[in-house]
């Protein structure tokens, strides 16, 4: 589908907010604002805008630890994603979340997960039960490339492959596991060659073309909805930050951090997109200061909203 230019425009305001939140997380965190453990994902902004740009209102994604930018991708609540994050009562979880368990299902996010590779059986499930119910949505599993090595992601693919469920995985192949690089921990050269031995379709593209990821996933969707089975879906990118807060990314070359984030950043690269497409200085300046000010607006509002009261404690333990 041709994108107008006002969601052309959407989409590189969004990945600015994605970009800005998990930029200012380590000042969240330095300022006690912000407690736990949480993972950043700069430089993969265009596999979370580009993918839930192709979906419906409707369809359901689930994440993984690295899942901010998905849940706003999907959520479009700043707000309620920093109030969640500061562990406030307004956030998405009622503060109870925090950084690795962000959850929003009216809005489709079926939630991040703490465990590598422990949210793909979950959507696989969410994909079972909507065609066991006739339900026309699909479900986007996010998952990173460490998850790829993981049993739970081989026995839960294989039965999407063997019951042809509406999913579609996306694997962000960010090139590390931790501080292990990916040649070291896998034996193929992409993680998709590996679809043939679940029976499905894999492909392999460019992760940092946020308008690329769009189209690709917007055609694969169509077959998921027309019941030809899943997709997995490899987006090669790159993590910029450590895998944590309290990873400095030492063992990552310079050359090659140099490559991705100053020849390869996305974010850059879909500014030059916009420019030939005719947009003009002003209207990319006006976005990108829309940006930083709707994160400056959603960090007050977080600040200024109450804590979780005690008595909450126990409540939403069980469903």
């Amino acid at each position: 589908m041709e994108l107008s230019r006002e969601e052309l425009l959407d989409m590189y305001k969004l990945m600015l907010q994605i970009r800005t939140v998990d930029e200012k997380i380590a000042m969240l965190v330095r300022n006690s604002l912000m407690k736990g453990f949480s993972h950043q994902c700069v430089g993969q902004e265009a596999v979370a805008v580009g993918v839930c740009r192709a979906l419906r209102s409707d369809d359901y994604i689930a994440t993984n630890h690295r899942g901010h930018g998905h849940s706003l991708a999907k959520c479009r609540d700043l707000k309620g994603l920093l109030a969640e994050l500061l562990g406030r009562q307004t956030g998405y979880c009622h503060g109870k979340g925090g950084s690795m368990h962000l959850a929003d299902t009216a809005t489709g996010n079926l939630g991040a997960n703490g465990i590598v590779a422990g949210g793909i059986p979950l959507a696989v499930g969410a994909a079972l039960s909507m065609k066991y119910r006739g339900i026309d949505r699909l479900v986007i599993c996010f998952l990173g490339d460490a998850a790829m090595n993981q049993g739970a992601c081989h026995e839960a693919i294989n039965l999407a492959a063997v019951n042809d469920l509406p999913i579609l995985f996306v694997c962000e192949n960010n090139l590390y596991g931790f501080s292990v690089p990916m040649s070291s921990a896998m034996k193929v050269e992409h993680i998709a060659d590996r679809a043939p031995a679940y029976g499905i379709k894999g492909l392999t593209i460019d992760g940092n073309d946020v308008l690329g990821v769009y189209e690709t996933v917007e055609r694969e969707l169509a077959d998921i909805r027309a019941c030809k089975g899943p997709v997995l879906l490899e987006c090669l990118t790159y993590r910029w930050k450590g895998h944590s807060i309290n990873d400095q990314g030492a063992y990552k070359p310079a050359e090659e951090q140099r490559w991705w984030t100053e020849e390869n950043c996305p974010i850059k690269r879909y500014r030059a997109v916009l420019q030939a497409k005719g947009f003009s200085e002003d209207e990319l300046a006006g976005t990108e200061q829309a940006a930083a000010d709707s994160f400056e607006e959603a960090l007050e509002y977080a600040r200024s909203c109450p804590f979780p009261e005690l008595k909450c404690a126990l409540e939403d333990v069980y469903a």
